[in-house]
C-alpha cells in the first residue's frame, strides 16, 4: 500500500478485495450514478443532522428545518441558516470530493451526482452534473410565491412574502424537476455508488432502492454500511475510499495514484 493516499499501513488494505471489485464495476459502467448524503460533507467539517454535533443553541435541527418553525420564529430559523452558511464558506471540498469530480470530468463516461446535501461542495469541487434533491443553502426563495432570491440579506420578496432558505424542509415535497431528473438517471444507470447516507430520509432514500430494483450494481461507501445485500459494502469514509475507487488513471489503464 506504500504510495497510496493514507500511508502504507492503512486499514484500507484489509478491504482491498472490495475496493478492487468497486473499481472494476466503476470502470465497466455505462452510466454511473453517484448518490451522496450528509456523511460526504461531514469530513469537510459540516455537522450532520443526526450527529452529536447537530445541536445549535439548544435546538435540534429537525425542530428548525420546518415550515412551521419558520412561520413561528422566522428570525431564529434565519439565524441558524446564517450560521450554517458562514460555516460552509470556511470549509473546502475534501480529497474524496476532488477525486469524484476529477473522475466525472475526465473518465469520458456518462455520470451524474444526486445529492441530499445543500452545501454546494460537489459544485465547488468541479462536478459537472449535480442534482440537488433537497435544494440549496446558497440562495433564498420566497415562502409565498417561490421566486428565487440571491440577495441573502433581503428579508422580503417583491411580492411581500418572507424570504427563506432555498432548501427542502421536513414535511415539504422534493422539487419536481430534481426528482424527475434523478429518476431518469437512475432508471438508465447500470452502477450506483452510494456515499455517506443513512438511507432513512424518504423519499430520497427510496431512489437507492430503486436502483437495486432495476438490477443496477450498487456500491455503498460508509463507515457503518446500512444497505441490504446484494450491495457491495466498503466500510470507510468518503475521504479515505473515494480516491481509491475513482481514479482516472485506472480508467486509462494506469495504476491509481
Amino acid at each position: 500500500m506504500t504510495g497510496k493516499p493514507g500511508g502504507g499501513d492503512s486499514p484500507v488494505s484489509g478491504r482491498r478485495g472490495e475496493i478492487d471489485r468497486a473499481t472494476s464495476l466503476i470502470e465497466s459502467a455505462r452510466n454511473l450514478v453517484i448518490f451522496t448524503g450528509a456523511g460526504m460533507s461531514a469530513e469537510s467539517g459540516i455537522p450532520t443532522f443526526r450527529g452529536e454535533d447537530g445541536l445549535w443553541q439548544g435546538y435540534r435541527p429537525e425542530h428548525l428545518a420546518t415550515p412551521e418553525a419558520f412561520e413561528r420564529s422566522p428570525e431564529v430559523v434565519r439565524s441558524w441558516y446564517r450560521w450554517r452558511r458562514d460555516l460552509i464558506e470556511k470549509v473546502q471540498p475534501h480529497r474524496g470530493h476532488q477525486a469524484l469530480a476529477s473522475w466525472c470530468l475526465h473518465s469520458g463516461k456518462k455520470s451524474c451526482v444526486i445529492t441530499q446535501n445543500v452545501d454546494g461542495l460537489h459544485q465547488r469541487s468541479g462536478c459537472p452534473d449535480v442534482v440537488e434533491l433537497h435544494g440549496s443553502i446558497r440562495h433564498d426563495r420566497c415562502h409565498r410565491c417561490g421566486q428565487r432570491a440571491l440577495d441573502l440579506d433581503a428579508v422580503f420578496c417583491s411580492c411581500g412574502g418572507p424570504l427563506r432558505p432555498g432548501v427542502v424542509w421536513f414535511g415539504e415535497p422534493l422539487p419536481e424537476a430534481a426528482v424527475d431528473r434523478s429518476l431518469e438517471q437512475i432508471d438508465d444507470c447500470d452502477v450506483m455508488v452510494v456515499i455517506g447516507t443513512s438511507a432513512v430520509v424518504h423519499p430520497a432514500a427510496g431512489m437507492v432502492f430503486r436502483a437495486l430494483e432495476i438490477g443496477a450494481s450498487v456500491i455503498e461507501v460508509n463507515p457503518a454500511p446500512v444497505l441490504p445485500a446484494p450491495v457491495l459494502h466498503i466500510s470507510g469514509t468518503a475521504k479515505e475510499i473515494l480516491p481509491r475507487i475513482f481514479s482516472t488513471g485506472s480508467v486509462n489503464g494506469e495504476n491509481p495514484a
